[in-house]
């Protein structure tokens, strides 16, 4: 594997019968980087994700993630990755600090490094007055953050959020690309799927899904030159016209 890619994909495919829902995509990803995976609802954005991290076996195709096949080390992979789901994936019955607990302790960490990731997180989003109330009864903004934070907790070279701003207001979803900078600015790999267009403008490079295949991919500025379009809607509305 080169050294600098941390993603590195060639001809993945997945089929269910005579349906291909991911069409032989191509591509890779490079450390530190934030990579944004776009297309609209139904593109096969998610059913390339669940490859990638190991819960779902490709039809056909090559991939490394992290250094790790996606075929014969699925465990290595899960390991190395943090991966934040469409749907929110803490507990609505536990407390914040207990959340955070619970996943820590999944990931592995010691007790001491729980206690000290706890304490750094809580401050960091700003939940002192909340850690001890139940998850269910935050606001949606401050449980993305929350999972997306839990999603780090363990230092993972790639974090995989899929549509993490989905449903949250525009502020909120500011708020939540500032943690994506500040991750990628450590050094993590940044993998985010988005149907928001204007999200592309935040990534250092993104594809383009259509119908299964990646029809385009290169920087948010390279894409609109090429598509001679003001934005990245308008270079997504061009391709989906075909």
């Amino acid at each position: 594997m080169n050294n600098n890619k941390v993603i590195q994909v060639e001809g993945l495919t997945k089929m269910y019968g005579d349906f291909t829902a991911v069409n032989a995509i191509t591509f890779d990803v490079k450390k530190g980087e934030i990579f944004g995976f776009l297309g609209a609802n139904g593109a096969g954005k998610t059913t390339a994700i669940k490859m990638l991290i190991g819960i779902l076996n490709p039809t056909s195709g090559k991939a490394t993630i992290a250094g790790f096949d996606v075929y014969t080390n699925a465990e290595d992979i899960k390991r190395n990755i943090g991966y934040m789901s469409q749907k929110f994936a803490l507990y609505d019955d536990l407390t914040v600090r207990e959340n955070i607990t619970f996943f820590g302790g999944i990931y592995g960490l010691t007790r001491k490094r729980i206690k000290e990731k706890s304490d750094a997180l809580i401050e960091e989003l700003g939940l002192e007055d909340v850690a001890n109330k139940l998850v269910g009864a935050l606001p949606l903004g401050w449980k993305q953050k929350l999972s997306f934070s839990v999603s780090m907790i363990h230092d993972p070279k790639i974090v995989f959020l899929d549509e993490p701003t989905g449903g949250v207001d525009p502020i909120t979803r500011r708020q939540f690309w500032e943690l994506i900078y500040k991750a990628a600015n450590k050094g993590t790999t940044v993998f985010v799927t988005t149907h928001y267009m204007d999200e592309a403008e935040y990534c250092d490079r993104v594809s383009i899904m259509v119908d299964g295949k990646i029809e385009a991919l290169d920087t948010p500025k390279k894409l609109k030159e090429q598509f001679k379009a003001e934005n990245m809607n308008d270079v997504f509305l061009k391709l989906a016209r075909g």
